[in-house]
């Protein structure tokens, strides 16, 4: 079942997450998985806690009884806020870890989308995005606080909360010493708050940000994790990604005028609308910033690839570009080398940013596109590393997909560029084709 019929079914029938489940193997669109079971079932614990739980008032900024803030400052101290609730009052978090085709993704829809409905404080977002919010709100709350100063988490953290008492997060990662230094003290501040999370990862705690900058100030960060939620392993088994699809003919190599211009004519289909014509150099605004948009309807992109990755465009610039657009063409994608490393890691961002935001993508190449990354494969063909062989097979994937490369070397790089490599593949399937770009 794709994703999207998925999130249908869960919608138009919402009742508790075992219950949803076992209607999806009655129907036969899922398989039933004992392991996948007892996951369910932990779902389902936290929905019923969450049925009975009553979070806390979330106060404005308390009220300081300082004379010295009363005389010369705004009488408000924007950074003390006391526990509201203990923290077994709180229901514990779950934190549910495993490779790349355990489920999480679906396993986070379910459990969201069957939530009781009397939670409308809710939120569920990718962790990479969550983050970018985070930073921009800190960054606001540090101008607000001035030249006085202060920690500006705890009020993100109150408002954060304020907005919502269930936080739902996928694929949660550490990869920034920004992010690590943020985590632990805006983790414990929401729970404080009496915030519920649920987060899923393809690392247990202990793994997170392993080999990161200042990796010891993150530490308190994990024995949260491991204090106030239930961490538990997805694997089983069972890959629920490797399940043959047709693919759809979205990739077009080589480089020559037939693919180019076939590629064009389908641009030109996707525009046709009279009402909605191309518009040349559309401008998006994020982070007070331009990113122009060379070609674009107000619902298609497109772009060469050296426009899309070939200046320092952020995650964020991939978001806000996939959160316009429910259909991107990226022409002119060349076979990269190890002077290109920038651009890669940018592509892999993009990627990603398609993958979440459900994008569909037209794409011309140089190299088939799974082997736009790949070295020379005469010279490398057998320097494929064990480690790399392992994460192919996690990913269900064969080295006639996945080359072996130079270019990426860290636990992290490697894990990036071989789910990206996964994530075109799902991405040029009919399923997607016939799914995707719809909003």
């Amino acid at each position: 079942m794709s994703r999207c019929c998925f999130r249908l079914f869960i919608c138009a029938a919402t009742s508790t997450p075992l219950e949803q489940y076992y209607k999806l193997v009655d129907t036969g669109a899922l398989k039933a998985d004992d392991h996948q079971v007892r996951i369910v079932e932990t779902l389902q614990k936290l929905h019923d806690e969450l049925l009975e739980y009553r979070p806390p008032e979330i106060p404005q900024a308390p009220v300081s009884s300082s004379l010295l803030s009363r005389l010369f400052g705004s009488g408000r101290d924007e950074t003390a806020y006391p526990v509201l609730i203990a923290p077994e009052q709180v229901p514990k978090g779950l934190y549910l870890y495993g490779d790349v085709g355990t489920g999480k993704t679906m396993l986070m829809d379910f459990f969201y989308n069957t939530l009781p409905p009397n939670i409308t404080r809710k939120r569920r977002v990718h962790f990479h995005a969550f983050m970018i919010d985070v930073h921009k709100r800190v960054h606001a709350m540090k101008a607000k606080l001035g030249a006085r100063g202060g920690d500006p988490i705890a009020p993100v953290a109150r408002d954060l909360a304020a907005e919502a008492y269930v936080l739902c997060f996928d694929e949660f990662q550490v990869t920034d010493i920004a992010d690590a230094m943020i985590l632990r003290q805006l983790f414990e501040r929401l729970l404080n708050f009496g915030v519920v999370c649920v987060i899923t990862s393809n690392r247990h705690p202990d793994e997170l940000y392993k080999n990161g900058i200042q990796r010891s100030s993150f530490v308190p960060c994990i024995e949260l994790l491991k204090s106030r939620f239930d961490v538990t392993d997805l694997d089983s088994g069972t890959d629920y990604r490797r399940i043959p699809r047709t693919l759809s003919h979205v990739y077009y190599d080589p480089l020559t005028p037939e693919n180019r211009a076939e590629v064009e004519k389908i641009f030109k289909a996707f525009t046709s609308d009279p009402s909605d014509p191309v518009q040349h150099n559309r401008k998006l605004l994020t982070w007070g910033r331009e990113i122009v948009v060379p070609k674009s309807s107000s619902k298609v992109a497109k772009f060469r690839f050296d426009q899309l990755c070939g200046q320092p465009l952020s995650a964020a610039d991939y978001i806000e570009i996939t959160k316009n657009f429910g259909t991107i063409f990226v022409t002119d994608v060349p076979k990269l080398g190890m002077d290109q490393k920038d651009m890669a890691r940018r592509f892999i961002t993009f990627i990603d940013a398609c993958y979440e935001s459900k994008t569909k993508l037209f794409i011309t190449s140089e190299v088939p596109i799974f082997k736009i990354f790949a070295d020379d494969p005469e010279a490398r063909s057998h320097e494929i590393s064990d480690h790399m062989r392992s994460v192919m097979d996690d990913l269900g994937l064969s080295s006639d997909i996945v080359s072996s490369t130079a270019m990426f070397t860290g636990d992290e790089e490697v894990f990036a560029f071989a789910r990206a490599c996964s994530r075109l593949v799902q991405m040029g399937s009919k399923e997607w084709a016939e799914t995707a770009g719809i909003s």
